[in-house]
């Protein structure tokens, strides 16, 4: 009851009552004019206080590595170059302490992703408040990530050779490997299938529409390029991941409904003649072009940076977007992105109760204080090992002062 609601869709309730059973929202109002019998309800007095759904970021390796310099904690990908088959999900550790530090910040829900090779595998969905993979499950294999090959390359300079950027020779090869197998898995299931070839099979849903594919692009020729390839192999449903330079491709990827999983936004322009403040302002050059568009925080450290996803977020404010837009990039949009809208990424009626009271505005870090979650309607702890740490010492240099 109080909070200023921030739906996740660009309205806000300043005044609001949330009311949700059963796991499920089933009242979102303006406490000001709505009258109920709230006697047999459980009532947070959120007074001044702000109510948001839940944080998603999506193309995540959370609970697929603990700690990387011990390689029995490292299993975010797989051996060989082309594995559609490979299924994220079954190696995710549901009580990573890396996992659990996400909370405290209100990012309740990933799609976690495999790494490496031209095809990395399969994602799923999880939410971060669970016993084990299955229970964290929201959405399984949910689309197949492909890495498409870079236009150029760098000099390796550890051999002597100029660290410069140079045109890829192997381009045309490359991709040509990536049709070659697209052409085989088509063929593959309109055959008898008496041999089962799992990498094939694993392509079907691309082809059928029940799985979207993830192609990981960043370059302006590798965007169009893995557009037209998508267009040509009739794959129903595609993403861009990262694109760098997805602002130059802007009307293509309007044009063909294509929305974009945007890289960073805390990191350094590519080339020497970008601006450089581009990575801060690219969200607004999409969004003004109206490509749908999510925040994803792949890199370095990228485990330990997808808590700080609201703050990306609200770096975008800094530089064009209006809040509520900004929020939109880690909800309502990447929910659509996803395919799991139905159930998550706005405050509406009949979706999921995962949503979180912050004491001020969750895009600053200052203000972004949480004094409850929710995940599917259960009540769920800030505590993690962090905030052990942080009360351990903090009582320590109280007492001796």
């Amino acid at each position: 009851m109080g909070a200023t609601a921030h739906i996740g869709n660009g309205d806000v309730i300043p005044n609001s009552v949330v009311i949700f059973k059963d796991g499920k929202i089933v009242t979102v109002a303006d406490a000001t004019v709505i009258k109920m019998d709230m006697s047999d309800m459980e009532i947070i007095n959120a007074n001044g206080k702000h109510v948001y759904p839940g944080f998603i970021v999506p193309n995540s390796t959370l609970g697929l590595v603990e700690i990387d310099a011990v390689r029995a904690t490292d299993d975010d990908a797989e051996i060989g170059n082309f594995n559609p088959h490979i299924r994220s999900i079954i190696a995710y550790n549901a009580e990573s302490k890396v996992v659990e530090s996400m909370r405290p910040n209100g990012v309740l829900l990933g799609q976690i992703t495999p790494r490496g090779g031209r095809i990395s595998g399969t994602s799923s969905i999880a939410q971060f408040d669970a016993w084990n993979w299955e229970d964290a499950t929201v959405k399984a294999d949910d689309g197949i990530h492909m890495n498409w090959p870079s236009s150029f390359t760098r000099g390796r300079w550890w051999l002597g050779e100029d660290p410069g950027l140079k045109a890829n020779d192997k381009y045309s090869e490359q991709v040509n490997e990536v049709t070659a197998f697209f052409n085989e898995s088509k063929a593959y299931a309109d055959g008898d299938k008496t041999t089962t070839n799992l990498p094939y099979k694993a392509c079907k849903g691309l082809f059928d529409g029940t799985q979207k594919l993830y192609i990981h692009a960043d370059d302006e020729k590798g965007i169009t390029d893995a557009i037209n390839f998508a267009k040509e192999n009739k794959v129903k449903s595609m993403v861009i991941v990262g694109g760098a330079e997805a602002y130059k491709v802007a009307s293509l990827l309007k044009q063909n409904n294509i929305p974009v999983l945007l890289q960073r936004v805390h990191l350094r322009p590519n080339a020497e003649d970008d601006d450089y403040d581009l990575p801060y302002k690219m969200a607004k050059l999409l969004v003004d072009k109206g490509v749908l568009v999510g925040l994803e925080v792949s890199g370095q450290m990228e485990r330990m940076n997808a808590r700080n996803l609201p703050f990306y977020a609200g770096t975008t404010v800094a530089h064009g977007l209006t809040k509520e837009q900004a929020l939109q990039l880690i909800t309502s949009n990447t929910a659509k992105i996803l395919g799991i809208d139905d159930m998550y990424g706005t405050l509406e009626n009949g979706k999921n109760a995962t949503l979180f009271i912050s004491e001020g505005d969750a895009l600053d870090m200052r203000t972004n204080i949480l004094t409850h979650a929710f995940i599917d309607g259960r009540l769920i702890s800030l505590e993690t090992h962090q905030t052990e740490l942080w009360q351990r010492y903090d009582n320590k240099y109280k007492s001796k002062q």
